[in-house]
């Protein structure tokens, strides 16, 4: 059973919001806040927060540079993740990463189906691990945003979080690295 264990400490990390739309503003960019204002709520850093277009090769060099970047523990992008010709934020992310973790997208999408049934099949949510990054990438509804937060990446985001979780992996993900 998850549990929270009360005698370790919890740990704030530094997590970067990518919002991927061709029409979203800061003004506009609803699902981006909803992540920014979760991340933070639960303790954690807003390290970066950009809007780009639906451009897998800007939205590869942006996940590129927040890799290189030693601040930043973590990416959640949102949008880009259907099934159109311009939704290629899973392309942008399968250019960059290491190690793909395929469970998140199962969780998400099964999550999800207990919400909206089978539309679920549309969504391509994926993640991933580069230069001991994580990376994930979440549809554009506020509703996903929340779903993948508040059921999955506040969980794995807590360093309490029993019987295991994201942070306490950080300190080994650069490893092959050094």
């Amino acid at each position: 059973m998850a549990t929270i264990d009360g005698e370790r400490a919890f740990v704030p990390i530094n997590i970067a919001v990518m919002t991927v739309s061709d029409s979203r503003t800061p003004d506009t960019d609803t699902s981006g806040q909803v992540l920014a204002d979760r991340i933070a709520a639960a303790g954690h850093r807003i390290a970066a927060r950009r809007i780009l277009p639906d451009d897998v090769d800007r939205l590869a060099s942006q996940l590129r540079d927040w890799i290189d970047d030693p601040e930043i523990d973590a990416v959640i992008a949102t949008g880009g993740t259907g099934l159109t010709g311009r939704d290629v934020t899973p392309e942008a992310f399968a250019r960059v990463w290491e190690k793909e973790i395929p469970g998140f997208g199962e969780l998400f999408r099964w999550i999800s189906f207990q919400k909206i049934r089978t539309s679920t099949i549309q969504s391509r949510a994926t993640a991933g691990i580069a230069g001991g990054t994580y990376l994930f990438a979440v549809p554009g509804s506020t509703g996903a945003c929340k779903d993948a937060w508040d059921d999955i990446l506040v969980h794995q985001f807590d360093a309490r979080h029993r019987p295991c979780n994201f942070v306490e992996l950080m300190p080994r993900l650069r490893e092959h690295l050094d």
